[in-house]
């Protein structure tokens, strides 16, 4: 039980970042190299790096290697599941909550 508690507690760490948050939105549909990733996030490359190495060694992300280019995507399981919840409840308006929300500004 320790184990499991020690392991979800490594995987929570790994999300307790925005930066790190943000690259696992933004791989949530698709993989990306590095290089789409930095265009897509406004960190430094050296940044974006040290946040996909602590998402890689935390198992929350998997690499492909083709040629010089190392493409991303999140890892299937744990980690997919928790950022498609919080995309479900952070990133998405529902339709009717948008058409209220401009009906009140109105």
């Amino acid at each position: 039980m320790a184990t499991h508690a020690e392991s979800a507690a490594r995987f929570l760490r790994a999300l307790a970042n925005p930066h790190r948050l943000q690259v696992l939105c933004v791989l949530e549909d698709r993989e990306m190299s590095v290089s789409e990733l930095n265009a897509s996030i406004p960190l430094s490359q050296s940044a974006l790096s040290q946040h996909l190495k602590v998402l890689r060694e935390d198992g929350l992300v998997t690499t492909r290697r083709e040629s010089q280019t190392v493409y991303y995507r999140v890892m299937p399981g744990p980690a997919m599941d928790v950022i498609r919840v919080l995309h479900e409840h952070f990133c998405s308006v529902p339709e009717a909550t948008s058409a209220n929300v401009t009906r009140l500004l109105s």
